[in-house]
């Protein structure tokens, strides 16, 4: 259940949409680089509970919105089904590639590649070992392609971002926090 709705924060009107989940097991906030604010809750979660609850997070909320609107025109578009069709398969044929590139290192085992027309992510990896790309890497440069795809790569590994990540990660990408850094410019953040 989709709910559209309005909280006051540091005297500024914020519309956000309450998503009740059967699914949720505790409560969160998403802000996508769009700018919408989601935030998904479990069911007979009280409207005082979840109000509290984003009051806490006022600061962090007001930070993300106002940093997406600073950089709004840096921005990948929205993809569209033509624009998806049109760079999927050369997004496949990349990620192929380069796992099996950087996969020498590390030697993970996988079960699928998928690329996807996400909104927010550039990628994912599914506990079933299922490695899943945004088709806008194809768009990307090469280098920030290759931070992706090893993101991704490196939670078959560690399936968090602890310091044993990242350091699987920097085995094959040591410069990966300014390329982390660069995603950010373009707005959908890894």
């Amino acid at each position: 259940m989709m709910i559209k709705n309005q909280i006051k924060l540091h005297q500024k009107n914020i519309k956000y949409t309450l998503r009740v989940s059967a699914r949720a097991r505790q409560m969160r906030l998403a802000i996508y680089c769009d700018g919408n604010f989601v935030v998904t809750v479990p069911q007979n979660v009280s409207a005082n509970i979840i109000e509290q609850f984003i009051i806490t997070k006022a600061q962090w909320i007001l930070n993300k919105l106002e940093y997406f609107k600073s950089i709004a025109g840096r921005v990948f578009p929205g993809g569209n089904k033509k624009e998806y069709l049109q760079y999927k398969d050369k997004a496949q044929v990349l990620a192929q590639e380069r796992i099996g590139y950087f996969n020498q290192t590390y030697n993970f085992k996988f079960h699928k590649i998928n690329i996807k027309n996400q909104k927010s992510r550039w990628g994912s990896c599914s506990k079933k070992g299922n490695l899943n790309f945004n088709y806008k890497i194809a768009l990307l440069s090469a280098r920030l392609a290759d931070y992706i795809i090893v993101h991704e790569l490196c939670h078959l590994g560690e399936f968090n971002h602890s310091r044993k990540f990242w350091n699987l990660v920097a085995c094959v990408i040591p410069d990966y926090l300014a390329r982390r850094n660069e995603l950010k410019k373009n707005r959908i953040k890894k």
